[in-house]
């Protein structure tokens, strides 16, 4: 086709180049007229939600302040509550020192004196021993630093006698709240104690020489200037028995520890007290304590001098003194002593404990694990004991 008959069609085809560009604008029109509308749409529901957002936020806010309001209205009743029940324990301890003892109490202060009396007569006799154990330490086998937890100053245990895998922690040397933690892995990975229970004791602890022993506490309160046992069942969180230590004028049983007076200790005999008089204030004195009356069963004075002594445990009836310097450095056992006389202190093997962070303020030997649970400047620490019978040394 030649050029002059396409210049004879182009006024025939504008007309409907005209109409498809009209259509096409209005199309255009008719997409934006509802893109416009959903974007109002999108607007009036955005602002919609944006207001209840905030109605909710305000009404959270008023029920945040209502509970801290109520959470202060409890504490302040708490606290007016404890107030109170410190003022009664107070005008009970009052009323309980006015009146005259009864004859009951009478009768056993005497049985009391008595059975401390036969002690006496009994001191530094030869042990005769309850069971067949004859081993003694070799050697720390090997050691396992669990953690840091609490003070400087503190004391962690197992229960030496029974079965039980929980573990009870004493934070401080003064205090009257325990630590419950089921088990050994609940302690070693929190750090905090929302994974254990607490048990509030009726008096106060002392020291650092307490001990968990077939389902008891056995603890140290002070009393003026003499010290009680006390004897507090785990289960029923009651006092079952107490006993003032029939000991006068006592003194720190370790140089290195002022804050222990009394160090209760387990072993496969039973118990003990490891304990200091200014009668012999250079040396530690030992005493074989009945764990379901708390009577002092025999005494003895031991050759293991208090200067620089950090701490003390019993193993099959043979006191271990662990020694250490003032500027801290590495522990060793280095007076043995053996109340049935089968082991010579000249016998005994020293036992060095690894170097570690600072000094003990607690070693609780457990008789069934055969190791010790030390309490370290703040770390909670195991010793593996390598054991050897006592002829063999």
């Amino acid at each position: 086709m030649g050029p002059w008959r396409c210049l004879l069609l182009l006024p025939l085809l504008a007309p409907a180049l005209r109409a498809q560009q009209q259509q096409f604008m209005e199309y255009v029109e008719r997409r934006l007229t509802l893109l416009e509308e959903r974007i109002s749409q999108w607007h009036d529901q955005s602002s919609r939600y944006s207001t209840e957002l905030r109605d909710f936020k305000n009404q959270v806010l008023g029920m945040l302040e209502a509970a801290e309001k109520e959470r202060e209205a409890m504490r302040a009743e708490a606290e007016s509550a404890a107030v109170r029940v410190d003022r009664l324990e107070r005008e009970v301890d009052y009323l309980e020192t006015q009146n005259p003892a009864p004859p009951c109490v009478e009768v056993d202060e005497t049985l009391m004196d008595k059975q401390v009396a036969t002690a006496k007569q009994r001191k530094n006799e030869k042990y005769t021993k309850l069971t067949d154990c004859s081993d003694t330490i070799a050697s720390v086998r090997a050691m396992k630093i669990l953690k840091r937890f609490g003070s400087t100053s503190g004391l962690w245990t197992k229960d030496a006698a029974g079965s039980s895998e929980k573990i009870y922690v004493f934070d401080g040397t003064a205090n009257d709240t325990v630590y419950v933690f089921p088990r050994m892995r609940e302690f070693t990975l929190f750090s905090a104690t929302r994974k254990a229970a607490r048990i509030k004791l009726p008096y106060p602890w002392v020291g650092t020489g307490h001990l968990v022993y077939d389902g008891h506490l056995y603890y140290i309160r002070q009393q003026g200037p003499s010290f009680q046992v006390i004897k507090f069942n785990l289960a029923n969180k009651t006092v079952v028995d107490s006993s003032v230590f029939p000991a006068e004028e006592q003194i720190p049983v370790f140089g290195l520890s002022p804050f222990t007076y009394i160090e209760v200790s387990a072993d496969e005999e039973g118990l003990w007290a490891i304990y200091a008089t200014k009668e012999d204030e250079k040396n530690i004195c030992l005493a074989k304590l009945d764990p379901g009356s708390l009577d002092i069963e025999q005494m003895w004075d031991t050759p293991c001098p208090r200067e620089n002594a950090e701490g003390a445990f019993v193993v099959c009836g043979a006191l271990h003194v662990v020694y250490n310097t003032r500027l801290p450095s590495r522990a060793r056992v280095q007076c043995v002593f053996d109340v049935s006389g089968t082991l010579a202190p000249e016998d005994a093997s020293l036992v060095y404990f690894p170097k570690r962070y600072g000094s003990h303020s607690s070693l609780k030997y457990s008789p069934r694990e055969r190791q010790i649970y030390a309490w370290d400047d703040g770390y909670q620490i195991i010793y593996r004991m390598e054991m050897k019978k006592k002829m063999e040394v």
